[in-house]
């Protein structure tokens, strides 16, 4: 735990980040961090600090959440994301929706207000409606570079050169707060040219988040198939149960993923005692803490 009494980690994906990406992605990280510090300075909660530190990797379009995300095979976004508060088990989840621009604030919308868990599409959107989160034109989360991206693939084989060498992109928060609660956060865009409903990893609890205040809270990146066959987040929440550090369940968790499934991932997590740690096998991932002295630590560097 750093000097102010609260931690906070942010992912920006695991994925073969190249040279020309990577301040890009690191200015991201250090916005998000400073988004999250903010809430948690001001005596904020630790769901209120993923939130909005989500929220900022969402609006960057350096990420594959939000505006600047892939584009299925129809050439449409759908987007997936969820939140879990650690002292009640609750989770708020949505997937494949198209008119959200924010949908971590969906999420936490629906982990508030309703009883059910996740919601898909029309539902989730109709739901955004109803509980006054404006719709926006699908056209809105699409950027000229995946627009590109996306015709090169249908013009030939799909290449992962063509995204900049970024197939798996997910982003995600987790914060433990001054009072001691903890909580997580994951949102993505999917894979690049997914069939239209499909659905990864990012917004299933224990898949691509998990939060516990028993143990620890995980964000999880990677091969969202390969990740739920391995429940990732809530393996890595159960090591650190057992009395594994953070480093590691974080690190074992991946090893598991690896073995297993012969697939590639990363994630970040904080054990119930606010330390922090992260571990990928890609052969790099996006992401920054806070310090002990209360400094930003970005990687990659």
């Amino acid at each position: 735990m750093n000097s102010e009494n609260f931690s906070l980690i942010v992912h920006g994906g695991a994925w073969s980040i190249p040279d020309a990406a990577v301040a890009d992605c690191r200015s991201g990280i250090h916005s998000s961090l400073e988004a999250g510090r903010k809430v948690l300075s001001h005596g904020g909660s630790a769901l209120d600090a993923v939130e909005a530190a989500i929220v900022v990797l969402e609006e960057d379009i350096t990420f594959d959440a939000g505006i600047g995300s892939h584009l299925n095979r129809d050439g449409r976004v759908q987007l997936d994301a969820i939140i879990m508060d650690a002292v009640t088990l609750k989770a708020g989840a949505v997937a494949a929706v198209e008119r959200i621009k924010n949908p971590i604030r969906l999420a936490r919308k629906l982990l508030e207000s309703s009883s059910h868990m996740m919601l898909t599409g029309a539902g989730a959107e109709l739901f955004a409606q109803e509980s006054g989160i404006p719709l926006c034109d699908p056209s809105e989360l699409i950027i000229e570079r995946e627009r590109t991206a996306w015709l090169r693939c249908r013009e030939g084989n799909h290449e992962s050169e063509f995204h900049f060498g970024h197939r798996h992109g997910t982003v995600g928060a987790v914060a433990r707060d001054s009072r001691g609660r903890l909580a997580a956060g994951t949102s993505t865009g999917g894979t690049c040219c997914k069939f239209p409903g499909r659905i990864g990893d990012s917004p299933l609890i224990g898949c691509g988040c998990y939060a516990d205040a028993d143990a620890g809270a995980v964000s999880c990146t990677g091969h969202g198939e390969a990740i739920m066959k391995v429940v990732m987040a809530k393996s890595a929440v159960d090591l650190l149960r057992t009395g594994a550090s953070a480093a590691a369940a974080a690190t074992e968790s991946v090893q598991l993923l690896a073995r297993r499934t012969q697939s590639t991932g990363g994630l970040i997590l904080i054990d119930r005692e606010g330390h922090p740690a992260a571990w990928f096998n890609t052969p790099r991932m996006a992401y920054g803490y806070i310090e002990v002295d209360g400094s930003f630590r970005v990687l990659p560097e």
